[in-house]
């Protein structure tokens, strides 16, 4: 008696089709995302928490010694590579936050242009200047605790000294932007309380500075960290203003 024979299933899908569903599910994810502008914004905001601890809280608590030049700068020479990310995460954290306000632009432009504008000179434009300049002060600085040739005049507490100076200077532009990362939190606060299509306690929820606040922290607060992950998970979409226009008079 033969065997039965089973029915050959043939698998209908080829690995093109497979592929092809794929890109299809990743330019969809891509699509709702780009076509939503709250949750491009709150990505951004998002990538600049990560960004702004580096350099102003890890590397500060890490490297630098109060008081005690020298012990500083030796922990800069032993931990260049740290350094330089601290560098690195300046740089990107300041173009993240022109593209970040820009996004706020686009999402608010039609609940108060000046307003929206304001966002991008106090909270982008601004802040990022200062901080390509204390790149070069941190870049000085590393340049000093690496002993370059050129400063073998300086015997090493005038190189430590030095040092310590560009560090000094670079924590004073961190004073003075502080004050730009406030009052930008003041036009971003009107636009989200008069807008329709966000909560307005998002709005209203005012951070709290206690002592010194430092870069790129602020998004951490209470009412910073509370818009972002609104804006990353919900989203948001500016409203179409209709306009209706009457019938003119016979």
């Amino acid at each position: 008696m033969s065997a039965t024979r089973q029915p050959i299933v043939h698998n209908l899908e080829s690995p093109t089709t497979e592929v092809t569903m794929t890109s299809t599910r990743n330019a969809s994810i891509r699509n709702r995302i780009i076509s939503n502008p709250g949750r491009v914004a709150g990505l951004w905001y998002l990538l600049l928490v990560f960004l702004g601890p580096l350099r102003l809280m890890y590397i500060p608590n890490t490297l630098f010694v109060s008081g005690n030049a020298a012990a500083t700068v030796n922990n800069i020479a032993a931990h260049q590579l740290l350094f330089r990310m601290g560098i690195v995460a300046d740089l990107a954290g300041a173009v993240v936050l022109i593209f970040l306000t820009l996004s706020f632009y686009r999402l608010f432009g039609g609940v108060g242009r000046n307003l929206a504008v304001q966002v991008i000179i106090f909270g982008g434009v601004m802040p990022a200047l200062i901080y390509f300049v204390g790149v070069a002060c941190d870049l000085a600085t590393l340049t000093i605790a690496r002993g370059a040739d050129f400063l073998s005049a300086f015997d090493k507490p005038q190189r430590d000294a030095l040092a310590m100076l560009f560090l000094n200077l670079r924590d004073h532009q961190n004073t003075g932007a502080e004050i730009l990362w406030g009052v930008w939190l003041l036009p971003l606060a009107v636009l989200v309380y008069k807008s329709r299509f966000l909560p307005r306690f998002l709005g209203v929820l005012w951070p709290h500075y206690q002592g010194k606040v430092f870069a790129y922290s602020q998004p951490a607060l209470f009412a910073e960290l509370a818009l972002t992950l609104w804006l990353v998970i919900k989203g948001a979409k500016p409203q179409t203003i209709e306009i209706v226009v009457a019938p003119s008079a016979a």
